[in-house]
């Protein structure tokens, strides 16, 4: 399409005019080298990259914007690339979902005081996508997504590795001394062999997904492998459309419709998508003044079946899936369980973006009429321990489990449980729930990753290798085991988790979707009012702003002051 437009564009109130701020803005630019004529209204596209030297998963993304930029040139458009913050997953402390919220301001304020007229989202990494789909939400200019990709499968004695899952599998075996100190050197170089986000479907490779789903990149884009070159090309088709959404005026708004996020959902049960997927698209939606409700996910959920047979819930790598036909198989596998007719940034909807994808592997992607599991892969429970709701992923629990009684083994904190769980004489049995406290958005603080409590060494060495576990924190999304997460409301505000004690009773039935304390409404309430919350972990800056502005699990964990709907 050609960068005709009689339309005014929005980079034109920075660079036309006889004012002195016209010229000296122009001059600017032109420092860089731009000549004269990159100002006669051509569309200029924000390039927001998320590369850092920080972030693995990301660090290729310098190339890919090359790309990208070659794509709106192409298209009769002017590229201007800017950074903002990088969160890299495995680096930053205590977690990255702390910052999430602040990359999101990141993103939005940065889109919203620079000449761009439209912008592409380069993202991968965990929380990189979400916060970047949650700042132009709030901006709303036309924007487009082009995810970085996974890696390539880890590779160890001719052994296919998946990151984060894998990991903690062999970790177990070296913490009881099944594997040696050389074994796990060799592991440590050959299990992330590339560029690129987690090799499963854990959080990073959910959410690009679920960007693709959303309708907010090209079809296809969102599982191509980080060092295939065919994640260049499409970048830099990706440009090219980034320049014809901004002529035809098509924005996030008009894209993250209620239909959309409704697609997102069933996506995410179908592919057996990370639980963290939730709160992300809870934040999304509110950035939209849609509110998106625990129930509409588990409604949801109950009717989408999960046909995705990728780590941590199944047995493939990302490799795979895409090879296999990727998430448009998925999508046309699911149609009638869609809204065919939702509009994406291609400028068709998507049942004309997947009506034709193929299946190459069926082993990989299953039809719906014969899934891996009748339902999708996160159920939302609720109960007097969970009022608020708490989730967990069914497809990577231990079915035995499911339905469970056991007795509460309770960590007050994080650090208790690290100092415990590997004593041999720890009182817990195959029958025992490990509790841990005090991890929630506001207890740890940030909703860090911390709910996949390792199974105890003393279990581990009988040959007991799951059991039930609960907290307010959330867990990686390349975790597995039968892990309940996001207990709303969390301790640190003296919700019910606060009241557990060791020996206490706990039943986690997850077909009736409920998570319950047994012990009389009496004794809780009892419990409940001798509560003191914790002293806050800060008192200036960025962490103070987090502890009084952020909302609880269920709410999306953003702040109240940038949600468009009320708390």
């Amino acid at each position: 399409m050609p960068a005709n437009n009689s339309r005014k564009l929005r980079s034109q109130e920075w660079w036309s005019g006889s004012a002195y701020e016209n010229f000296a803005r122009r001059a600017w630019l032109r420092s860089e080298g731009f000549n004269a004529n990159v100002f006669d209204n051509k569309p200029v596209i924000g390039i927001c990259n998320s590369w850092s030297e920080l972030n693995n998963c990301n660090v290729h993304l310098r190339t890919v914007a090359e790309a990208v930029k070659r794509g709106v040139w192409a298209a009769g458009g002017v590229p201007l690339e800017f950074p903002t913050i990088s969160l890299g997953e495995m680096f930053m402390r205590p977690t990255t979902m702390l910052y999430r919220n602040l990359m999101a301001m990141d993103v939005e304020e940065s889109i919203r005081a620079n000449p761009i007229d439209g912008v592409v989202l380069l993202c991968g990494c965990d929380k990189t996508t979400p916060a970047q789909l949650m700042g132009a939400a709030s901006a709303d200019i036309p924007a487009i997504v082009v995810p970085g990709g996974p890696m390539l499968s880890g590779n160890w004695r001719d052994r296919r590795l998946g990151s984060g899952t894998d990991g903690r599998k062999l970790f177990d075996l070296f913490r009881t001394g099944r594997l040696t100190e050389e074994e796990w050197s060799e592991i440590e170089g050959g299990i992330s062999r590339s560029a690129g986000h987690c090799t499963v479907m854990g959080t990073a490779s959910t959410m690009t997904s679920i960007a693709e789903a959303l309708g907010m990149t090209l079809t296809g884009c969102a599982n191509i492998p980080a060092p295939d070159s065919r994640r260049l090309a499409i970048a830099e088709l990706s440009g090219r459309r980034a320049v014809e959404l901004v002529l035809e005026d098509v924005r996030p708004s008009q894209i993250m419709t209620r239909q959309a996020f409704e697609n997102a959902m069933a996506v995410d049960m179908a592919i057996g998508g990370s639980t963290n997927a939730v709160v992300h698209l809870v934040a999304i939606a509110g950035r939209l003044g849609i509110r998106l409700e625990l129930n509409d996910f588990d409604a949801i959920s109950r009717r989408t079946p999960w046909i995705v047979n990728v780590k941590p819930s199944g047995e493939f790598l990302m490799e795979d899936f895409y090879y296999a036909g990727g998430l448009p198989v998925v999508m046309k596998e699911i149609l009638d369980l869609l809204h065919g007719d939702a509009l994406t940034v291609t400028g068709k909807t998507i049942r004309e973006n997947v009506e034709r994808a193929e299946c190459y592997r069926r082993e990989v992607i299953r039809t719906i009429a014969e899934p891996l599991h009748a339902e999708g892969g996160t159920a939302i429970l609720y109960g007097n321990l969970a009022p608020d709701g708490a989730v967990l992923k069914q497809t990577a629990a231990s079915p035995r489990l499911l339905q469970h009684r056991g007795r509460a083994y309770v960590f007050e904190n994080y650090q208790q449980m690290r100092d415990e769980i590997d004593r041999e004489d720890l009182p817990v049995d195959a029958n025992s729930v490990l509790v841990m406290k005090n991890c929630g958005p506001k207890g740890a603080p940030g909703f860090p990753e911390w709910g996949h409590i390792p199974m105890p060494r003393a279990l581990l060495n009988r040959g007991i290798d799951d059991m039930v576990r609960i907290s307010d924190a959330r867990m990686s999304g390349t975790s597995f085991g039968t892990v309940a997460l996001h207990v709303a409301p969390e301790s640190a505000v003296g919700g019910p988790l606060s009241a557990v004690q060791t020996g206490d009773e706990i039943e986690l039935d997850v077909r009736a979707r409920r998570i319950e304390l047994r012990v009389p409404a009496d004794e809780i309430s009892r419990r409940l009012a001798q509560f003191r919350a914790p002293a806050p972990q800060y008192d200036r800056g960025y962490g103070r702003l987090f502890l009084e502005h952020v909302t609880q699990a269920n709410l999306g964990c953003d702040f109240d002051f940038l949600r468009k709907i009320g708390t």
